[in-house]
């Protein structure tokens, strides 16, 4: 077998400069060879322990970079690909995952779909439809078939079969906390029968999943919906955000999705249950069994995970695509968010208002933190450059906590169900967040991070509610030079805690950045959205402008720079937008906004967009 090797460590690695601390990677490769040029490994767990092995040992690889370099190809991750604390490079000697020079490597969740078949005589699916859907059984993930809310036919991502086109929705009739009830326009087809069905509600600056539990006709041409709990339970319970009815643009809007006798549109597909079968409608041109058709598996496919004891360092990700992460938690148990995807675990409306932190409050929320195709914890100089984050469910890539000295660098962000990049502390689980949150190990907080030159198009995909650019409890983080476009929300959100009392927060800026075509369908929107209160920091040199005019908006609260509760310390000015008058809530004493508008000229490489 060496001569093959050979071979293929020729044609795979021949343009890559070797050095001593070089291990090698192909999707044709085997785990028990030495991960040389000529006798590659397969997956990169084990090119991970080989580094590991070699930083434990003190061998003379480890005294420069590690290179774990990955030939042309998709690797696909059965489990998480952890890094660890023994994993940490240190200055002058890194570990670096990266693809070969010219080659496009891909770590994927996900799993490919086949065996179709064409025609489906289904009674669900009108008849003159069956002999155009096509049928396949979900693959197996162990022992147990796999479930999913996403599929991607040839890279393109699949729409889940819907009342109406992508975008469109419908006014609602009525929505009753009392009753636990939402009343719609009756649709066009019995649904009562669908057991799978979900709701997706407008509700200003959010969006909420909802399992459908009945559908009754009021007799009067309308339906009356009830759902499951926990969601029925917090849809109702939460005032921030409802839906709203009489709102002066007209009532809140929904749409039903996720059943088969829905499935009439080239696109759309359905998964059945408990079979697992998967139904789909192809677009002109597809032909299924000769298509790549993918569902992710994996809702985590890299974990970057230290500890506050004993952090990971050094660690940088080259020219790398992460493609393919799963969300599928609302179909286990709906999805209500308070704000920017974080779900409710708790939340009501305060018959007395007032917490010790703030006097005027009137509600209360616990949440929780979206699920993430990459995560990085207590860890500092872990740098992504270059690489893609594409086709993934929820966010792409979050800093949780304690990250520092780290670098997002001219990398893409697209075809994301959530936020392209999350960082920072948003207090979740048991801390309510309302409170100001003063860690009690101040390093915990995420600081001096950078994110510049970075593209980030068609994000938000899922959770409407989610941003481009989100970060909470943060300092000293430069978020500069990126293009952000096509989001449903916001663009660049910086803060959190809606208080004006100090929390850490200080030192950021949001400079020479270009977001357009933002806002698409919710509002109360900002393409620069800050919150709280963080001295020393400046929005500059922005570029805003194409904000959407969102369909189904209540009201017209889209903003091209939006200050919400309690923002102070900012340093505002030399923005181009065509109109400076900005969303405000409450702002502090301390805000300095000068010359911003459609008369700025910009001096960075957005000047001329």
């Amino acid at each position: 077998m060496k001569p093959i090797f050979t071979l293929i460590g020729m044609l795979l690695f021949s343009a890559s400069a070797m050095h001593a601390g070089d291990i090698y990677v192909s999707t044709c490769g085997n785990d028990s060879l030495s991960g040389q040029a000529d006798a590659p490994l397969r997956t990169v767990a084990e090119a991970m322990k080989r580094a590991r092995e070699w930083r434990r040992l003190k061998s003379p690889e480890a005294e420069g970079d590690i290179r774990i370099i990955l030939a042309d190809g998709v690797y696909r991750q059965t489990e998480p690909l952890f890094v660890r604390p023994e994993d940490s490079g240190k200055p002058g000697s890194a570990t670096i995952v990266c693809s070969a020079e010219g080659s496009n490597a891909v770590i994927s969740g996900g799993v490919e779909v086949t065996g179709w078949t064409k025609g489906c005589d289904d009674s669900r699916i009108a008849p003159g439809l069956r002999d155009r859907i096509w049928v396949a059984d979900a693959p197996m993930n162990g022992n147990r078939m796999v479930e999913t809310r996403q599929l991607y036919v040839n890279g393109r991502k699949a729409v889940r079969a819907s009342q109406f086109e992508p975008g469109k929705m419908e006014r609602m009739v009525d929505f009753n906390p009392s009753e636990l009830t939402i009343t719609v326009p009756a649709p066009d087809m019995d649904l009562s029968s669908a057991s799978q069905l979900e709701m997706y509600v407008h509700q200003r600056w959010a969006i909420a999943i909802l399992r459908v539990k009945s559908i009754t006709p009021d007799g009067k041409g309308n339906v009356v919906v009830r759902f499951h709990d926990p969601e029925s339970r917090l849809e109702f319970a939460h005032p921030w955000p409802q839906p709203v009815i009489g709102g002066e643009k007209g009532n809140s809007s929904y749409f039903l999705a996720n059943a088969l006798q829905l499935l009439d549109t080239p696109g759309e597909w359905y998964q059945d249950y408990p079979s697992g079968r998967i139904y789909y409608y192809p677009r002109e041109g597809e032909e299924m069994n000769r298509s790549n058709v993918v569902i992710p598996v994996l809702e985590t496919i890299l974990a970057v995970d230290g500890t506050r004891e004993r952090t990971v360092s050094d660690v940088r990700f080259e020219n790398v695509a992460f493609e393919y992460a799963a969300w599928t938690r609302p179909s286990r148990e709906g999805h209500v968010t308070l704000q920017g995807g974080f779900r409710l675990l708790d939340a009501y409306k305060l018959k007395v208002p007032g917490l010790p932190e703030k006097s005027e409050l009137e509600n209360q929320a616990w949440i929780a933190r979206p699920e993430a195709a990459v995560t990085v914890s207590h860890a500092s100089g872990i740098d992504f450059d270059r690489c893609r984050f594409s086709h993934l469910g929820a966010t792409g890539l979050d800093f949780i906590t304690a990250v520092k000295n780290s670098e997002v660098t001219a990398c893409t962000f697209e075809d994301i169900g959530g936020t392209a990049l999350q960082m920072g502390t948003f207090p979740d689980g048991g801390f309510e967040t309302h409170v100001p949150y003063i860690p009690a190990v101040d390093s915990d907080i995420c600081s001096d991070i950078t994110v510049s030159g970075n593209l980030i198009t068609d994000v938000t995909n899922e959770d409407w509610g989610c941003v481009g650019i989100g970060a909470g409890y943060v300092r000293d983080v430069t978020i500069s030079d990126n293009e952000l476009s096509h989001l449903n929300y916001s663009g660049i959100c910086v803060g959190w805690g809606w208080t004006a009392l100090e929390s850490g927060m200080r030192n950021n800026r949001i400079t020479d950045n270009y977001v357009h075509h933002f806002a698409t369908q919710l509002y109360d929107a900002g393409g620069i959205y800050t919150l709280s209160n963080q001295p020393g920091s400046v929005i500059s040199g922005n570029r805003i402008e194409d904000l959407v005019k969102a369909p189904y908006a209540t009201n017209d609260r889209g903003f091209y720079i939006y200050f919400d509760e309690a923002t102070d310390g900012f340093t505002v000015e030399g923005n181009l937008c065509p109109d400076p008058e900005f969303g405000y809530n409450r702002p502090g004493p301390s805000m300095k906004i000068r010359n911003n508008g459609p008369d700025v000229k910009l001096n960075n490489r957005f000047a001329d967009k």
